[in-house]
């Protein structure tokens, strides 16, 4: 079931549908919290997806990010910009489809050996990397920027807190797993 999470009878498959059904809301939620950039905006989406691999594991933080995704297919306007559909096609649509892969890695590389903080955080970074990985190709296709302008606008402009929120999401990782232990 979840290998990052304690076995405990609590887990049912009830359990864990309400705690991907929760993290699929959160990042819905951390989707509201943006700045209009462009050609991408500033989220806390990252935050969420790496909590969500973080604190559910691979598997079930992955689901939460399909959830998430499969929504927006469905044309509800839960993205950032609320464009529904037409976000998937647009320039944010390889960042949206790499949540699931980086929620999956972040939440792989802390089953394996996220006992500490710093760790944790190592997962974190390589989910973002993972988001970049699928969010920034995708970018300079959609747009046709050089590869240069496609790192800057696409990366180089989030980095440092896409970093940060690794920390933060590192931090909070034991916390989250004790509130759903319960």
């Amino acid at each position: 079931m979840f290998r990052s999470l304690p076995q405990t009878r609590d887990w049912t498959p009830a359990y864990r549908l309400a705690s991907v059904a929760a993290f699929t809301l959160i990042t819905i939620l951390a989707a509201r919290v943006s700045i209009p950039l462009e050609p991408v905006p500033f989220t806390l989406q990252p935050l969420a997806v790496l909590l969500a691999g973080m604190i559910l594991g691979a598997r079930d933080g992955m689901l939460s990010q399909l959830a998430y995704v499969a929504l927006i297919a469905l044309n509800a306007p839960v993205d950032a910009r609320g464009q529904g559909a037409a976000a998937l096609a647009g320039t944010t649509g390889g960042y949206l489809i790499g949540f699931a892969a980086a929620a999956f890695v972040a939440g792989w590389l802390v089953e394996r050996g996220g006992r500490r903080v710093w760790t944790r955080w190592l997962a974190g970074a390589a989910g973002v990397l993972v988001i970049y990985l699928c969010g920034v190709p995708w970018l300079k296709a959609v747009t046709g920027m050089t590869w240069e302008a496609a790192l800057a606008a696409g990366a180089g402009t989030f980095l440092l807190f896409d970093l940060a929120k690794a920390v933060i999401a590192a931090a909070l990782t034991e916390g989250g797993r004790r509130l759903l232990s319960r």
